[in-house]
């Protein structure tokens, strides 16, 4: 019972789609409507910069570590890893925006993994920023980010549970990228840019990196 309450917990704080909660606040602009239409971290920090993006990847990051971590202490890794699928899954497909398309999960699971295995989290954090420095592709950083996972549990002798909810992960971030992988692979994915790019909502869809 203690497992599924977390799991719940995990999913409506998953839920909670800051990206859109804090564009609509301060902007008063709908964040579904701005870049690729996406609504984490990476979009919002292309579309109105550092003053939102930054805050966006820290609370989605936090929504999937805090009922993994808590999860993982109270209960077990089984638990921890329930939990913070279900942080996943509502980030992807918020209760708050009527199950409708959310992000693609990169932040929330690198915070459940930083919740369930700090470690792996962490490695997979270095990998990120890594590949993002050396690409400035994020949906790149992204999925090299998310293969290291699973590698780096088993390398370290990560219980069982921790190992498959890294290889399930991994699957689900490529999955969630497939329109990224189409676009690199034809040479029309962007590179991100630090400086403020309010894009127009005509050009949605073209050429777009993201992965929060």
């Amino acid at each position: 019972m203690t497992t599924l309450l977390f799991v719940v917990v995990g999913y409506v704080l998953g839920s909670m789609p800051w990206g859109y909660w804090l564009v609509r606040l301060v902007k008063h602009e709908d964040i579904r409507r701005q870049g690729s239409g996406n609504i984490g971290g990476t979009n919002v920090w292309r579309v109105y910069g550092w003053r939102l993006g930054p805050p966006v990847v820290v609370l989605d990051t936090a929504k999937g570590f805090v009922p993994a971590f808590l999860a993982t202490l109270t209960v077990s890794h089984l638990a921890g890893v329930l939990a913070g699928g279900a942080a996943m899954l509502g980030h992807w497909r918020p209760l708050f925006l009527k199950w409708q398309r959310g992000g693609k999960v990169v932040a929330t699971c690198g915070g459940a993994f930083l919740g369930v295995a700090p470690l792996v989290g962490g490695i997979g954090a270095a990998v990120w920023i890594a590949v993002f420095l050396l690409s400035r592709y994020a949906s790149l950083a992204s999925m090299v980010a998310a293969v290291s996972l699973p590698v780096v549990a088993v390398l370290i002798g990560e219980p069982w549970p921790v190992i498959a909810f890294a290889a399930i992960a991994a699957v689900a971030v490529i999955v969630l990228h497939r329109a990224n992988i189409a676009r690199l692979r034809s040479g029309t994915e962007s590179r991100f840019r630090f400086r403020r790019t309010h894009e127009p909502v005509a050009e949605r869809g073209v050429a777009r990196g993201g992965g929060a």
